[in-house]
């Protein structure tokens, strides 16, 4: 039996620490406020109610209550992302923190800035609930991982988290939060322990001088744009705009340079475009810019780093391979080369080949009467282009084609789990894209098989009005697993799935859907879906049998 004399001191204690404004969890959303922090995506449980007490009082933070903390996650990336900000995430301590991983490892894959406050027990015993090791669970996937102790200034760690998290190749901080100290007075004790980010060393003078040599030398040079140009539009487009050198671009790096211009032939690689490879294939110097050279780009080809000299410019990474590394951080590269009183020349031979190429290389028509993914991409992306949308993808082939058939001209456009590749990113993604940026149009292009992992965040659509408009991809299979299985395993599929209606499954949560199945429904659920106040959902019958 429970001692209730026992059990109501102890009510009577965690309440008087949860309402005293001294707690360290009230200090916890102070700090957060001072740093500017306006969103919070999370999931409540008992490790964390002192902060969400806490919250409630204020309304300088609003906290969107999302039905899986995976989606909290990746909600956050879709808000870091388009915003530029660190996204935020509270979870709560066992499988609250531990649904996290997922997202945590897609955003540090993509150097996406994120702290994830995780609720955690008191103690260090086996046997204490919702107990999991989150320092040991998340330190190989994220930038850096705290565990809060007696006497930690919680104010002082939680500003170090955001500086990690934003310094350098951005990534998610994971700080756990036991909830004695979280409902304890605030006693703080500095640590002097705790480092401090250095300040962004001055690029030498020669470093610029080496490139602009071997740019020089170059008869066919070829600009490589990758996830690190975010911020460095407006100089990349100079640069371009002075040398007059062609542009590609890897999944990671689409909209950092205008799509529409005619100096851009679109994404390398194994789902990329014809003319991008092509163009790759014949350069003599490859200037890669905050490029990480994954798999996908180099299409495993042991020979890549051999075909071309490379000049790699990172903040982070650099091999030997590579003629000449260039450790900075692209806009202050190319800030710095752009202040070079510099003179260069293009082959007009090698401009006239990039315009041949270009004009070879026609994404082809589909002859077949069904809906085809590429046709249905190709007339949404014309369809929308008015409203320069974000538009925010799930993995699979409409991702791939998406990259192909859109054109992104501004940065932070296109939203897409690039190094992970986790399917059910879109949807959350989107919701935080749309709360970064509510006035610009966001479109959600999924899968069938991607929609349904994440599909329970159409309550938080509903229950915050999340305009979003959903466009699934709806051919019956994991396509790009089917096309795999194809042509490599003598089409020995598993991957064939039995939907279930999804328009009905809107219905369910009160919002719009429509379903169309032959082209001439297409512009007009378009149409109506685009003009719709509120979250819609295009469900679009394709041919399950296409592929990329």
């Amino acid at each position: 039996m429970y001692n209730n004399h026992a059990m109501t001191n102890l009510m009577q204690v965690q309440k008087k620490n949860c309402t005293d404004n001294t707690s360290s969890a009230s200090i916890l959303v102070k700090t957060l406020i001072k740093l500017g922090v306006e969103n919070i995506f999370g999931y409540p449980g008992a490790a964390v109610l002192s902060i969400y007490n806490e919250l409630a009082k204020t309304n300088e933070i609003k906290h969107y209550l999302v039905r899986h903390e995976q989606a909290a996650v990746h909600a956050a990336e879709g808000y870091a992302r388009v915003s530029g900000k660190c996204g935020v995430v509270l979870v709560t301590s066992g499988p609250g923190f531990t649904n996290t991983i997922t997202g945590i490892a897609n955003a540090y894959a993509d150097s996406t800035p994120l702290v994830i406050l995780a609720g955690d027990v008191t103690g260090d015993g086996n046997k204490i609930f919702q107990n999991v090791d989150i320092i040991g669970l998340s330190q190989k996937c994220c930038k850096k991982a705290y565990k809060l102790a007696d006497g930690d200034d919680i104010e002082q760690v939680i500003e170090e988290a955001f500086s990690i998290a934003n310094s350098g190749v951005k990534g998610p901080v994971v700080v756990a939060l036991p909830r004695n100290i979280l409902e304890s007075e605030y006693a703080p004790e500095p640590s002097s322990q705790i480092s401090h980010i250095a300040a962004d060393t001055v690029l030498p003078l020669a470093k610029v001088n080496d490139f602009l040599h071997l740019l020089r030398q170059a008869q066919r040079p070829l600009v490589l744009i990758g996830g690190g140009c975010i911020n460095a539009s407006e100089e990349l487009e100079s640069f371009i705009a002075k040398v007059r050198c062609p542009v590609v671009s890897t999944l990671m790096g689409i909209g950092t340079y205008p799509s529409e211009n005619n100096l851009y032939l679109g994404m390398i690689g194994l789902n990329g475009c014809d003319s991008a490879n092509e163009l790759l294939n014949q350069c003599d110097l490859l200037i890669a810019m905050g490029v990480s050279f994954s798999d996908r780009s180099t299409c495993k080809n042991e020979d890549f780093f051999k075909k071309f000299k490379i000049v790699n410019i990172n903040i982070d990474f650099t091999s030997e391979k590579f003629i000449l590394n260039i450790k900075s951080d692209i806009k202050d590269f190319l800030s710095q080369v752009l202040r070079t009183d510099f003179n260069f020349t293009p082959n007009e031979k090698w401009l006239m080949l990039v315009d041949s190429i270009k004009d070879e290389y026609i994404l082809p028509e589909n002859g077949s009467k069904k809906l085809h993914s590429s046709d249905v991409l190709a007339t949404l992306s014309e369809f929308t282009k008015y409203y320069e949308p974000i538009v925010v993808t799930d993995v699979g082939q409409h991702q791939m084609l998406t990259a192909q058939y859109f054109n992104f001209n501004k940065p932070r456009q296109f939203i897409t789990s690039g190094g992970l590749g986790t399917m059910g990113f879109g949807l959350p993604a989107a919701i935080g894209a749309h709360i970064a940026n509510p006035n610009t149009l966001v479109l959600n292009i999924t899968g069938d098989g991607s929609f349904q992992m994440n599909l329970q965040e159409l309550a938080t659509c509903r229950e915050h009005s999340i305009p979003v408009k959903i466009i699934i991809m709806n051919n019956s299979y994991l396509g790009m697993v089917r096309q795999l299985q194809e042509r490599i395993y003598n089409t020995r599929y598993q991957v064939e799935m039995i939907n279930p209606d999804f328009t009905k499954i809107a219905e369910a949560y009160d919002l719009f859907a429509v379903r169309v199945t032959r082209e001439e429904e297409l512009i007009p659920a378009l149409e109506t879906a685009i003009n719709h106040n509120g979250t819609a959902i295009i469900d679009i019958v394709i041919d399950s049998f296409e592929n990329i």
